[in-house]
């Protein structure tokens, strides 16, 4: 650390403890803030030589009104780990910026009848304000929106790069669809069936998508050798993308509809023989081939009432399934055998065939159905000591084959590869694997997002815009009708092009990309933000990617965080980066809570501003980190944050107090005393810090806060252990709390500033103690304490806790049972009385 030799006594500038009560954050933390930007201390260089750089990276925002209370509790927390590792020696890239397209502009534009351009970007200048007054170590130089155009741009750019590469294509897929007002509607727009708007019962709706092929990288989205993920989140991704092997095997429905046959897939082949019924989805394309005139009104209107539901509605384990027959039945390749064809809306066309088959005696909710609809339940897996009843339950384990025709007696182990096997030599089927990962649907009927690049000519057909004309630019200033319905689509100067192949009248494409897009490569555009003519530059990405820390919420990891995983693949095999992986190392953040329930800027607002204005940022940053471990957050007292006032009222005392009372020499056992204070309380600070363990950093400084005032009081230490401790201190605290720990610093005499200085270090044998302190027990309660020395061995310990002199009075007149002894704990003394 630097110095500038000042004292702090005297005419120097030392102040005494009377200016413990002066302490106003609004003085010094304004000050600070407008000199760390000006001086540009958090802007990173590409390269500074002798330091590593490490990019520490935080999930950017969504404007969508002020910066609340959780916001301040995820990036506070954030923000803290990247000063902590800059002060640890790295060249630490920090930015920050807006993921500003989306629904919530939207929908406010709708209800406000104006552009959501202007709302979007009013919250934007808000959202820098709130994160500059929290004291945000934010490279802005850096700063992106991802609704400007020059950010945009780069999302058709490799919208075209996949399209041409066999990454995106396009495809008829399911939309909600309101009828009233003639539009599609997000999931989030449709609240209990019906359009949020208008209360239009919604229906579903076969439109043409665009999708990105995820898929593709199924298997490589599950290797996840080389990251530092919290486990839950790697579950959650292999759970979604969910790989299954197994068997896809055809039932012919020739008799029905000629040539066709319905596809199932199956992890228990074994059970194939057990197949007492097949049940399509409401969409799957054979249901109408297959109703048989009788059944038609009976589907149709099944159907219809299928088409009003949510996937997750429909799938949900909770409810009981439904369907109905169609009156059609197919034949099992393995025994010949007629089984009735129902529709069910448990089936999802989307997942796997769209078909599957019935086994109730092995799957308990196609028990229940059976039982329901009074469908044969037949078990071809014995369970053990099975005497040839009727099951009171499905059998799901393992067991042995029965009325499965050569392959009776088998065990289901066995059956599973033998059946498989007879499958493909008979051609029936063949053995499959499947995921429950859907290539990403990134078209969206909405106006506010990036406009997708293609147009469409009656004579060419499907054409994508010529990389030279992007962006492809949102129009200005249009207006919102109350329908909702996209403006893109009804203005006819976006709407009407040319044709970039023939020069014929075109149309252009009216959707909009799915905001996770922008998200997918942003920290690729924080790396290189200004790369001319190329969405970023390839040396400026080596020097700072893959991302080495990044925060944000576990609520993403089946959608910003695989599809960003996606992403860095397909730009790696597009020859753009040279690794796997995005982000290294992710820390996820707990949730902030008031009442014990979340915060809501409606029903339980929490807004962050009115509690800046009364204690200071500093103090709401420290409160936050401190209430609960980061990574689960914990809940909002409004008392409990006074604790954290006092503590740095503290600091601003012990930092000020008048060193010309303390000597040039100390006593050496307090000195030995403080420095085991110090150097302990670096030891675990550096320890929880790297872990993102906040709250008991904080406790430890504030251990050793009291440790300071205490050899302060006591007289003993000299001034320049004194001092030392001090700086050591400010030092720690800076991470935490920037403005006061600047302002101390500054008053100090040191240089500025002590965010560029580095953390303390520890001395090994300084944390060891030589002493421990045992509590003594007699009858498992506690009589007293002694201090012995650390190395004790068992016989030691004991006899010291017999020699306490309360306990050697609870002893008199008793015979000793037992003695235990914890080492560096406790003695326990089990008596009893003396005959």
């Amino acid at each position: 650390m630097t110095t500038t030799g000042k004292s702090r006594s005297g005419s120097d500038g030392g102040k005494s403890g009377n200016d413990y009560n002066r302490y106003t954050p609004a003085d010094i933390e304004k000050k600070w803030q407008v000199k760390w930007e000006k001086d540009g201390i958090y802007n990173a260089a590409d390269h500074v030589e002798g330091k590593e750089n490490y990019f520490s990276l935080v999930m950017f925002p969504y404007p969508s009104g002020d910066i609340h209370m959780g916001h301040w509790f995820q990036y506070s927390g954030s923000d803290a780990y990247a000063r902590f590792k800059r002060m640890q020696g790295y060249n630490v890239l920090h930015p920050q910026g807006f993921d500003s397209f989306g629904l919530p502009a939207e929908n406010a534009a709708i209800e406000r009848g104006e552009d959501p351009r202007e709302w979007t970007y009013l919250n934007i200048e808000n959202s820098r304000r709130q994160f500059r007054e929290m004291g945000a170590s934010y490279d802005w130089t850096r700063e992106l929106v991802s609704s400007d155009p020059e950010y945009y741009k780069w999302n058709q750019y490799f919208f075209l790069q996949f399209l041409k590469n066999g990454l995106a294509y396009r495809k008829n897929g399911q939309v909600n669809w309101c009828p009233n007002d003639q539009t599609t509607l997000a999931n989030e727009q449709v609240k209990d069936g019906v359009c949020e708007r208008c209360g239009t019962t919604v229906t579903k709706r076969l439109m043409p998508q665009w999708y990105f092929a995820i898929t593709k990288y199924a298997d490589e989205l599950l290797d996840f050798g080389g990251l530092d993920w919290p486990e839950k989140i790697k579950t959650m991704q292999r759970n979604w993308i969910g790989r299954s092997t197994g068997t896809t095997i055809g039932f012919d429905v020739s008799e029905f509809a000629a040539g066709e046959q319905i596809d199932t897939f199956t992890t228990r082949i074994d059970t194939v023989y057990g197949v007492t019924f097949v049940v399509l989805a409401p969409e799957h394309p054979l249901v109408e081939k297959l109703t048989q005139p009788a059944q038609k009104a009976a589907v149709e209107g099944y159907v219809e009432n299928a088409a009003r539901e949510t996937e997750i509605e429909r799938t949900s384990t909770e409810r009981e399934k439904t369907g109905v027959e169609t009156g059609a039945y197919c034949i099992n390749p393995l025994n010949g055998e007629r089984v009735p064809v129902l529709v069910g809306d448990y089936v999802l066309a989307t997942y796997g065939t769209g078909a599957v088959m019935g086994v109730p005696a092995h799957d308990q909710r196609d028990f229940i159905f059976a039982k329901k609809y009074d469908l044969e339940i037949r078990v071809v897996v014995a369970p053990p000591n099975w005497d040839g009843g009727e099951l009171e339950e499905a059998w799901i384990p393992a067991g042995t084959q029965v009325n499965s025709g050569e392959f009776d007696g088998m065990s289901s182990k066995e059956g599973i590869e033998a059946i498989a096997n007879k499958i493909e030599a008979n051609k029936w089927g063949e053995r499959t694997i499947t995921y429950h990962l859907r290539d990403w649907l990134i078209s969206r009927q909405r106006f506010w997002g990036t406009p997708i690049p293609i147009v469409y000519c009656d004579d060419c057909g499907t054409v994508p815009v010529p990389e030279n004309f992007l962006p492809v630019l949102l129009p200005e200033s249009l207006k919102f009708e109350a329908d909702g319905k996209s403006p893109l689509a009804m203005d006819p100067n976006f709407l009407n092009a040319t044709c970039p192949d023939c020069g014929k009248a075109a149309k252009r494409e009216t959707d909009t990309l799915d905001t996770f897009v922008c998200s997918s490569w942003y920290h690729l555009r924080f790396a290189s933000p200004h790369p001319g003519e190329d969405p970023f530059d390839d040396e400026q990405v080596r020097a700072w990617a893959p991302v080495a820390a990044y925060q944000g919420g576990a609520e993403h990891a089946v959608m910003h965080l695989l599809y960003s995983r996606f992403f860095n693949k397909a730009l790696r095999d597009l020859g753009y980066v040279d690794f796997d992986e995005p982000y290294t190392k992710l820390t996820n953040q707990g949730m902030l809570t008031k009442d014990g329930g979340k915060i809501s800027k409606r029903s339980n607002p929490l807004p962050p501003d009115p509690v800046v204005e009364r204690h200071g940022a500093d103090t709401l940053r420290c409160y936050l980190m401190f209430l609960g471990p980061w990574d689960q957050g914990g809940d909002w007292s409004d008392s409990g944050i006074n604790g954290i006032t006092r503590w740095l009222r503290r600091i601003w005392d012990v930092a000020q107090r008048d060193e010309s009372s303390l000597g040039s020499t100390g006593d050496e056992t307090a000195e030995r005393d403080l420095a085991r204070a110090a150097h302990s309380t670096t030891q675990r600070v550096l320890a929880d810090m790297d872990a993102f363990k906040f709250n008991t950093s904080i406790a430890a400084l504030m251990e050793f806060t009291t440790a300071l005032i205490r050899s302060y009081d006591a007289g003993k230490v000299s001034a320049s252990a004194w001092r030392e401790g001090v700086d050591r201190l400010l030092l720690h605290t800076a991470p935490l709390a920037p403005h006061i720990a600047e302002e101390l610093w500054e008053r100090s005499g040191h240089s500025y500033s002590i965010h560029l200085e580095l953390s303390p270090k520890f001395d090994e044998s300084l944390t060891v103690t030589d002493t421990v302190t045992l509590a003594v027990q007699v009858q498992g309660k506690l009589r007293d304490q002694v201090e012995v020395a650390a190395d004790i061995d068992e016989a030691g310990a004991i006899a010291a806790a017999k020699s306490a002199e309360n306990v050697a009075r609870h002893l008199d007149g008793m015979t000793i049972v037992k003695e235990i002894y914890v080492p560096g704990r406790l003695v326990n003394i089990v008596v009893r009385p003396a005959n």
